[in-house]
């Protein structure tokens, strides 16, 4: 049986602000906050694959440390982009 959507996009932003590292915490919730509802099922399943990441390396993508690894580029560059404030991870 298939997850239904909304009960997934719970899960995801649940995921989101329970990371571990608190500066992930802030940053991903604010992400899921603004953009989950909006994301296509394979978008969702992109991002449930990005937050299989190790929390510190998540971080150092975002913050612009490291480079990601080019299939996770385009989401780390749209986290990045919508941060702002005490999320902004500079």
């Amino acid at each position: 049986m298939q997850e239904p959507r909304d009960v997934r996009i719970k899960r995801l932003a649940m995921r989101s602000m329970r990371r571990g590292i608190k500066e992930m915490d802030l940053i991903l919730s604010d992400f899921a906050n603004r953009e989950l509802q909006g994301m296509t099922d394979a978008e969702l399943d992109h991002y449930e694959t990005f937050m299989d990441e190790a929390d510190l390396d998540l971080y150092r993508w975002i913050s612009g440390q490291d480079t990601a690894p080019a299939e996770f580029s385009a989401l780390v560059a749209k986290i990045a982009s919508g941060a702002k404030g005490l999320t902004a991870p500079n």
